[in-house]
Order: C-alpha cells, then structure tokens, then sequence
C-alpha cells in the first residue's frame, strides 16, 4: 500500500503532491485508486499529473470494478471502483 494514492474528498493538489513525493523517493510505479464519485478526482489527478507536472509519466493500466458494501441500514451498495498504475522511467531506463 505505500506505492497507492486513494483518492478522496480532499483537494485535487494534495493528491498530485503525494504522487510527487513518491517519484520523487524513487518509486517507478504508483497506483492512483478511487471509488464512487472520486473516480472523476482520480483521473483528473492523473491527467494533470501527466499534462504538466511530470512529463515523461505513462498510463500502464487501468483498472475498473465494483466493491460490495453495506451501508447503515444493512442494505449492500455496489460502489465502482478504478486504480490507475502509473510509470515513470527512471535516469538509465529506457
């Protein structure tokens, strides 16, 4: 889990400094997770990370599903759910 970025409600920049710090520390590969109405956030983080922030950064898979849930009331909910890996070749890679 240390190579994930879960996406939430907090601002879309929090997250892009959290993918940052990552390449940064050295990490080839992070994966970028959201569920529900964050998957719109999650792949803004993605596209803005891609368009400006890191340059040379590829999109290696992307991955959708549903997660059973129960809510209060103990109904189960399916709630979508999208993890996008991300690489970034590192100095001497090709």
């Amino acid at each position: 889990m240390g190579d994930t970025v879960i996406v939430g409600g907090k601002p879309i920049m929090n997250y892009i400094v959290a993918c940052i710090t990552l390449f940064n520390a050295g990490r080839p590969r992070i994966k970028v997770r959201a569920r529900g109405k964050n998957i719109s956030r999650a792949v803004d983080v993605v596209e803005m990370l891609r368009r400006v922030f890191v340059k040379d950064l590829e999109i290696e898979k992307i991955e959708i599903g549903t997660d059973l849930l129960k809510d209060e009331a103990g109904n189960e909910r399916n709630i979508s759910t999208i993890s996008i890996t991300l690489h970034k070749a590192q100095p001497g890679e090709e």
